[in-house]
């Protein structure tokens, strides 16, 4: 855990600015990735941690946050999850496309901390887990967006297969991602197909193409 209250920590380190790719929602969002990596790592007097995740406008999280505030048809009235959330970006668009709820879960209590704040900055209502669900049967829900979640195999393997249990119980899958190694594009239709900004030092480029894809069962 961070050694300061999070809410003080995200609130020093970031600033509530648009999304580039979807100006409708603001969030908190750190100007410079690799400092804030460090202070983090510092904070929590551990060295070698994943990027903050939560402080990131990430290209999957952007396609699909754009996608469904263009096609709100697609959540209007649904109840959402929004897996590994970090910001929030996702369940926040879902809930101003007209989503009847929207669940946010992520094992980082960092980000649901950054994900409730930028609810609140965007007027909307969100639900918050902080756990790891990819052991979980099924999920009470009609739609489920997953943002950025396929960037090493052995976190693919075990979402693709906490995914799986879910198609089999009639829950639709929709994937962010600019197609990243571990993608199982042999399964995905694609839907959308945007080129958006994202942070240089995050990513191998400052301008990615990214897609959202609908999950098909095998």
């Amino acid at each position: 855990m961070l050694k300061e209250d999070p809410e003080a920590f995200i609130r020093r380190e970031t600033r509530v600015k648009p999304v580039p790719h979807a100006e409708e929602i603001r969030l908190h969002l750190a100007d410079e990735a690799m400092a804030l990596w460090s202070r983090t790592e510092e904070e929590l007097g551990e060295i070698g941690l994943a990027p903050p995740f939560w402080a990131f406008a990430w290209a999957g999280g952007q396609g699909i946050a754009r996608h469904v505030l263009d096609t709100p048809e697609l959540v209007a009235g649904k109840r959402v999850v929004d897996f590994a959330c970090g910001s929030g970006l996702v369940g926040i668009a879902a809930m101003l496309a007209g989503a009847a709820s929207c669940h946010a879960v992520d094992i980082d209590p960092v980000a649901i901390t950054a994900a409730r704040l930028n609810a609140e900055v965007n007027k909307v209502d969100l639900g918050f887990e902080t756990a790891d669900i990819t052991g979980r049967e099924t999920l009470e829900a009609d739609i489920v967006f997953c943002g950025d979640v396929f960037y090493d195999r052995p976190m693919a393997e075990t979402v693709l297969a906490f995914l799986d249990r879910l198609l089999d119980a009639g829950i639709e899958i929709i994937v962010g991602d600019p197609g990243r190694s571990y993608l199982p594009s042999d399964r995905l239709t694609q839907l959308a197909e945007f080129t958006v900004p994202v942070v240089g030092q995050l990513e191998d480029n400052e301008i990615k193409r990214t897609y959202v894809f609908r999950l098909e069962e095998k």
